[in-house]
């Protein structure tokens, strides 16, 4: 077996103040659903080799090697805007760290390994729905060249387990340069041990942020790294049309990563209301909210972090209070200029937020398709202002886009734009293949009878969403009636 998890890894010496050492739950009879061969060979590891006996134990959580450890970490966390005390790895478990081929070390989870001591009422299993979409989301995201998480394989069984009905359970193999999330510091802020948050603080600053150990306040210059980050993310989410779904605190990396796949969802016509999570009844985690959110979630980890900002309360807070003012500017200056890029503007001018909102808001009044409507604008002809573009076949009232035309084509032209150049920068921003829930859906129903192959196609596409891939234009295509009716919820 091709493999070497150290299972004494950076996380795991810092002491069971920050974990639960936990064997994990045998899965009976395992197989082998899907794996993916580009992040294996990132390892060192032949795909053919996970699906060997000694792999699949492994990777089922039925064997665990000499000198590993497995280990549930101890997290908080503010869910739908409430505060939990103890929440922690629930149905994770982290075996160790492995190192790629350019020497960066990530840490392995099995998600779907069985009962910590975090898993309150749960069963600690993961099912094979849920982990199909978890697999297939974050190689998209991957693929989109948004920060995450990565999927390495789904191992599933015959097991059943209860959600809303009985389904298969399954283990998926995630990795990730370090799982650390706000709630990781909100559990000691709020049982008032400051010391485990000065650890945690040196172990980010050592092993992910050793560049900022130089400045005045290094501490600061993490959570303004931090905050800097989770700006950009939720930009590019922002821009992709990519809803979350469940924005708690201890779903909010301390990298800056997308973390834990629910219910997420992208958008099909485009509306900022829009909800994807079926147990999100007040809609606080809407498309439109998240930015708003995001600024929240770091408003909790500024919270948690004051103890060691400075010794007394009322000068960290103002440290907090500056730090976290960045977040807007830093969040507009993202998106800005990434819907620059899906408008194929290379310059700046005053006039461009209102051209891209009056974009939206008729894309809104006319469902237009979010992806389809930027992936065909790239056909947009600044000479007959739009008459010819494909992507007025999106909208009902195309008068309403030929008008927003006149002034697009006006702005292209005030910066001597070439329509083929630009048509080219455009399609490499604006995907052409998403992760639409209904695509999740087909997948997840074959897999259900046995057939896994709609998986390996989808986590094909998905790593090339921005090529031209024509054996496939179906995917591209506007979503089936019957997709509408797709609930996800937070069992998802």
């Amino acid at each position: 077996m091709n493999i070497h998890l150290d299972g004494n890894g950076r996380f795991a010496r810092l002491g069971e103040t920050f974990y639960s050492q936990v064997s994990p739950d045998p899965l009976p009879e395992p197989y082998m659903v899907s794996a993916n061969p580009q992040l294996a060979a990132r390892f060192g590891l032949d795909a053919e080799e996970l699906h060997g006996e000694e792999m699949l134990a492994l990777l089922a959580g039925n064997r665990v090697p000499r000198g590993v450890r497995p280990l549930a970490m101890l997290y908080a966390g503010h869910q739908f805007g409430h505060f939990v005390p103890q929440l922690g790895d629930g149905r994770a478990l982290m075996l160790g760290e492995l190192r790629d081929g350019e020497g960066k070390i990530w840490e392995l989870q099995l998600k779907g390994a069985g009962l910590t001591p975090y898993s309150r009422s749960g069963d600690g299993r993961a099912v094979l729905r849920s982990s199909i979409r978890e697999y297939l989301c974050s190689e998209a995201m991957h693929g989109l060249g948004i920060p995450t998480t990565r999927a390495l394989c789904i191992v599933g069984s015959d097991e059943e387990v209860y959600r809303e009905q009985i389904e298969s359970a399954a283990v998926l193999t995630r990795l990730a340069p370090s799982h650390l999330r706000f709630g990781s510091f909100e559990v000691f802020y709020y049982r008032n041990q400051h010391q485990p948050l000065s650890i945690l603080v040196e172990y980010l600053l050592e092993h992910h942020y050793p560049h900022l150990r130089e400045e005045d306040h290094p501490v600061l210059a993490l959570f303004r790294e931090v905050v800097a980050r989770s700006a950009r993310l939720i930009a590019q989410w922002q821009l992709v049309g990519f809803a979350h779904g469940v924005m708690n605190t201890d779903n909010m990396s301390m990298l800056g990563l997308t973390l834990d796949y629910g219910p997420f969802g992208f958008l099909d016509a485009y509306d900022p209301a829009f909800i994807c999570n079926h147990s999100d009844h007040e809609g606080r985690y809407s498309f439109e909210n998240q930015p708003s959110i995001g600024y929240w979630n770091l408003s909790c980890l500024a919270q948690a972090m004051l103890p060691l900002f400075a010794p007394e309360p009322d000068a960290a807070v103002e440290l907090a209070k500056d730090a976290l003012a960045d977040y807007e500017p830093a969040f507009m200056s993202a998106y800005a200029d990434g819907m620059r890029a899906k408008l194929g503007l290379v310059t700046r001018d005053a006039e461009d937020h209102k051209l891209a909102t009056g974009l939206l808001k008729i894309m809104q009044a006319n469902g237009a398709d979010y992806t389809r409507t930027f992936r065909a604008l790239a056909g947009f002809r600044s000479a007959d202002q739009g008459a010819s573009c494909p992507a007025a076949d999106e909208f009902a009232d195309r008068d309403a886009f030929y008008r927003w035309g006149v002034d697009y084509a006006a702005r292209l032209r005030r910066e001597d734009s070439n329509d083929e150049i630009r048509g080219s920068a455009m399609n490499q921003v604006n995907p052409k293949y998403v992760l639409r829930n209904y695509l999740a859906q087909q997948a997840i129903d074959r897999a259900l009878n046995r057939d896994y192959s709609e998986i390996e196609r989808l986590r094909q596409l998905l790593a090339r969403p921005f090529d031209e891939q024509p054996e496939r234009d179906a995917y591209a295509a506007l979503p089936p009636d019957w997709a509408g009716a797709i609930s996800v919820s937070c069992s998802s």
